[in-house]
């Protein structure tokens, strides 16, 4: 058993990019399989501004969208769009964009339970308490809040003023799918710790509330109130089109119930005929690339490389293009005709073996002996914030 006292925050990605121009990755979030069948992805979440900026708040405005067309860009690079058609590529960008401009915007998931994109001034506090919140939930970085000019500490003084309602922050960073692997033990403790003290309705945000915050709920539904983590998802996607990274999700479920467990791997493309073989995907993210070492006497590209347990899909960039390897296990092909390679990170233990085998299921639930053991090491969990 293993209560994730020492969970390092160290543990992250490379940095992103700053991506402007058309995805070229393969997304991994939700069930990529049959993505567009799952949920209908034709409609925007956001609601549209129907008011037309005077003369004055022009330029502003222009600024505004313009850091919002960024962003949203970034999003789709990380979050997936490229691999696909160009009709389902679409849909997803138009899926996955943030109008920071417009405002805030959210969902009930549940009665008790927002999922909603960044608070931007102190008079969102008023909103929220008009719709009964209790508890304000921001996985937002400094770099976030920077980025959208959100002045946090303004939004956090003027929650003080109030004794019905109380902000709270665990910062994750965006577009990573291994840090939210290694925070969501701590980012759902101090979550489950909140709405045991303050009850009523909680709110939980990132940026645009498209992948952190739905993340969180949907562990949080998952870990301690007690869903089947499909029947969860299912019930998010039908109140909010989102994309929650649920291979984290399981993941940091094995985590807590068996430790953090480290395998060496090792990677190969055959071939001397190409002068530069990458990797993305893995536990980088589609956003990074990972290069290979070329081992002339073997005529190979190598990556050694220490994978904590668990599934990881990837694909390899071969002289620029994007390919898989026929020789290492691929993915069952999805309706666009694309496939990953994919590889299983699994120790000898057999309570991890188990554990694996049984996360793999499409029914897959925990014992009432697992969760009772993740809400023990969730209320002793540290409060390292």
């Amino acid at each position: 058993m293993n209560c994730l006292t020492n969970l390092s925050r160290s543990y992250s990605a490379l940095p992103l990019r700053s991506f402007k121009c058309k995805a070229s990755i393969y997304p991994s979030f939700v069930n990529m399989k049959g993505l567009v069948n799952a949920i209908d992805l034709r409609g925007s979440c956001l609601v549209k501004a129907t008011s037309s900026p005077t003369p004055s708040t022009n330029i502003d405005d222009a600024k505004k969208e313009e850091k919002s067309d960024v962003y949203s860009t970034n999003m789709t690079e990380a979050m997936g769009a490229g691999e696909y058609s160009d009709y389902v590529a679409n849909i997803l960008l138009s899926v996955l964009t943030y109008r920071h401009e417009l405002g805030m915007n959210y969902s009930f998931i549940r009665p008790d339970l927002i999922v909603g994109s960044c608070l931007q001034t102190p008079a969102d506090v008023d909103k929220l308490r008009s719709i009964k919140v209790k508890t304000v939930y921001c996985l937002q970085q400094d770099s976030d809040l920077e980025y959208f000019s959100v002045d946090i500490n303004a939004i956090r003084e003027y929650a003080t003023t109030f004794d019905d309602i109380q902000h709270l922050r665990a910062e994750i960073r965006d577009f990573d799918a291994t840090d939210l692997r290694l925070r969501l033990p701590a980012v759902v403790s101090k979550l489950y710790k909140a709405v045991n003290q303050n009850g009523g309705v909680t709110y939980v945000h990132c940026t645009a509330g498209l992948g952190r915050a739905p993340a969180t709920a949907l562990a949080y539904m998952f870990w301690v109130q007690g869903y089947k983590l499909n029947d969860a998802l299912s019930l998010l996607l039908s109140k909010r089109k989102c994309f929650p990274n649920v291979d984290a999700i399981k993941s940091a479920t094995a985590d807590i119930l068996t430790g953090l467990k480290t395998k060496s791997v090792t990677l190969t493309w055959n071939g001397d005929n190409c002068s530069s073989v990458e990797l993305a995907g893995l536990d980088v993210g589609w956003g990074q690339r990972i290069p290979l070492k070329y081992e002339e006497k073997n005529g190979s590209w190598i990556l050694h490389r220490d994978l904590l347990e668990g599934r990881y899909e990837y694909k390899y960039i071969v002289d620029g293009e994007w390919m898989t390897n026929k020789y290492e296990s691929l993915t069952p092909v999805n309706k666009d005709g694309h496939v990953n390679n994919y590889i299983q990170v699994v120790g000898n233990d057999p309570e991890s073996v188990d554990l694996w085998t049984r996360l793999g299921d499409d029914d897959f639930d925990l014992t009432d002996s697992e969760r009772e053991t993740i809400k023990r090491v969730l209320d002793e969990y540290p409060d390292d914030e």
